[in-house]
């Protein structure tokens, strides 16, 4: 750090609040509603059941998507994650190509799956290779909408509240040392 040069990066803003990472929506968000409101087991195991728990209730959701403002998409989907950062959850690398620098979102889309889908594509994402399996698709955009019923959304690990949101990309939002 010492011999580093600060260096601009990228932050998102949702409703005023910022963050560095990535914003969960779907799965991801409900397994984390649900370890939230589990009293045990503690620690990590917590959500390893809440994982199973939702995998079992889970269906694919409706949602409605736009991207820099142009045509909203409905698009069914398991989860959809928007990142600023590349990972989340311990090191889970669910928007793999997303730069801190290039005023973008990457935007993954895990689309309506099977539970047997869901557990193939699963393992991927530590890696970022479950980009390349059909179900997923990706997008960049700047600012991103996204609407669902019933539906919470988490940024950088806390819970952020109820879709509707938009979020905005601001492009070298803050100096960070050692980033250079």
């Amino acid at each position: 750090l010492k011999e580093s040069r600060p260096a601009a990066i990228d932050l998102g803003r949702v409703n005023g609040r910022w963050f560095g990472t990535v914003i969960a929506t779907g799965f991801d968000s409900r397994v984390n509603d649900r370890g939230n409101r589990m009293r045990l087991p503690v620690g990590r195991f917590r959500y390893d059941l809440a994982i199973v728990a939702e995998l079992a209730a889970f269906r694919p959701l409706p949602y409605r998507l736009t991207l820099d403002g142009g045509e909203t998409r409905e698009v069914e989907a398991t989860l959809i994650a928007v990142g600023n950062g590349s990972s989340y959850g311990g090191g889970m690398r669910i928007c793999p190509g997303a730069d801190l620098r290039d005023g973008l979102f990457d935007v993954t889309v895990v689309g309506g799956c099977s539970r047997a889908t869901l557990l193939k594509v699963f393992p991927r994402v530590y890696r970022g290779t479950h980009v390349d399996h059909p179900v997923v698709t990706t997008h960049r955009a700047s600012r991103v909408e996204l609407m669902a019923e019933d539906l919470t959304a988490y940024v950088d690990g806390e819970r952020l509240g109820p879709l509707p949101i938009t979020a905005e990309c601001v492009r070298g939002a803050v100096r960070v040392a050692g980033a250079g």
